[in-house]
Parts: structure tokens; C-alpha cells; sequence
């Protein structure tokens, strides 16, 4: 059963969407806060998030960030915010379709049907995305974008986060160097290498029990960075 979690504050919108959804079939969740639907999300991914943009605690764009950290799962945006500027935010920052409230139900089903067909059709195989992530003895949550050990919360600074990001989506597979430049500084070029060598030091520093031999954030000289995830022996 496609399971789909809604987000919004608005009771009339919620009790609606979730008459008309369980109606056609779907399993449905529902948060009234961006803080909650985000532990939702972690806690067990949907098929799709329908998500309000004007939440009493945070803008749905953040929340949209915060999901594109570890999942690329469908993201169908209801909003009564109609001006192009905001679409074009919201879509450029991951959201798959923008419906502007009041809405027609029967528009909105064929649309999610529409984004579920595309998700279907286009999904690689392998194991669903995770949320979180055990570095030796450290826990990164990119839906929360925290990051603990037993001694507290480490702080990350935006470039480490958007160089953990990458390696994490990508277990145990070799992230080049060139790759790396290009999403995090936009730019290719042994330049900049330096730069990268020095962020990564950071990281183990913040992330590894032991960063002068690391275990999870590995080195392959010459080429990239690995990211190998599990506990420390």
C-alpha cells in the first residue's frame, strides 16, 4: 500500500486529504509541524510527502531541504502562495509539482498518481535511502541535520556538511575528487585540492574515534573519498 505522509497545520485540509486519500486506497500519516514530519519521514520513509509551505514552526522549504539531505523520495508542495518567485524557490530547492490552495481534489490524486508513475519508473534498484548514519562513534541524522557522540552535538560548519552529504549518499563507493570540487565549490581543478584535504582533516577530526587512522572516511590516494559506514571494532 502507497504510503503517503501529509503535512499541514490547516484541520479542514488535513481531515479532507486524508477522507479522500484512504478512500482511493492510500495509507496515510499526518504532521501538523515541519520538526514532526521530518522524524516521520526518518522514522519511516513514505512513497511521497504533500506538504504545506506555512507551518507554525519552520517554512516548508526547510523541510524540503531537509529531506533532499537523504532522500530523493516524490515531494508534491500544496500552497497558497501564488507568486512564480515561490515555485520556482520551492521546485528549483527539490519539490516535484506546486499546486496553489484552493485546490481540486480531483486534480490533485491525478497529479500525485502522475508523480508516483514517474518515481516508479525511474527508481534504481537497491536499499531505501537511510536517514542516519553511524561513523565510528559518531550518529549524523541528515534529516536533522545533527550530529552526536557521547560527549554532546558536533557542530559542522556548511562545507563539511555539504562534503559528509555526498559521501554518505554514497556508501562504500568512491567519490572522485573532481566529483567533489564540482557539487560542493562548483568548480573542477587540482587547484582546489588543498582545500578539500584540509575540510576532510576537519571532518575526521569531528566525525572519527581515531582521525590520524581513520576507518569511514577513507582516502583513495590520487583518485577520491569513500565513505564506509558501521561502528568502530
Amino acid at each position: 500500500m502507497t504510503h503517503i505522509l501529509v503535512v499541514d497545520d490547516e484541520p479542514q485540509i488535513l481531515r479532507a486529504l486524508r477522507i479522500n486519500l484512504k478512500a482511493r486506497a492510500y495509507e496515510v500519516e499526518t504532521a501538523e509541524r515541519g520538526v514532526d514530519a521530518l522524524a516521520a519521514a526518518a522514522r519511516r520513509q513514505p512513497d511521497l510527502v504533500l506538504l504545506d509551505l506555512g507551518l507554525p514552526d519552520m517554512d516548508g522549504l526547510d523541510v524540503i531541504v531537509g529531506l533532499r539531505g537523504w532522500t530523493d523520495l516524490p515531494i508534491v508542495v500544496l500552497s497558497g502562495r501564488s507568486e512564480q518567485t515561490e515555485k520556482v524557490r520551492v521546485l528549483d530547492a527539490g519539490a516535484d509539482d506546486y499546486m496553489t490552495k484552493p485546490f481540486a481534489m480531483e486534480e490533485l490524486l491525478a497529479r500525485l498518481r502522475a508523480v508516483l508513475r514517474r518515481r516508479e519508473f525511474t527508481a534504481e534498484a537497491g536499499t531505501p535511502a537511510s536517514a542516519q548514519f553511524v561513523i565510528g562513534p559518531t550518529t549524523v541524522d541528515l534529516s536533522l541535520r545533527t550530529v552526536t557522540r557521547d560527549e554532546g552535538s558536533v557542530r559542522l560548519t556548511r562545507t563539511e556538511w555539504a562534503l559528509l552529504e555526498l559521501l554518505l549518499r554514497h556508501p562504500n563507493q568512491l567519490v572522485t575528487t573532481n566529483r567533489l570540487l564540482t557539487d560542493v565549490w562548483g568548480q573542477k581543478g587540482s587547484a582546489d585540492t588543498g582545500h578539500l584535504r584540509f575540510h576532510m582533516a576537519r571532518l575526521r577530526r569531528k566525525l572519527e574515534a581515531d582521525p590520524q587512522h581513520p576507518v569511514h572516511l577513507i582516502t583513495e590516494y590520487g583518485t577520491g573519498y569513500r565513505f564506509v559506514p558501521g561502528a568502530s571494532g
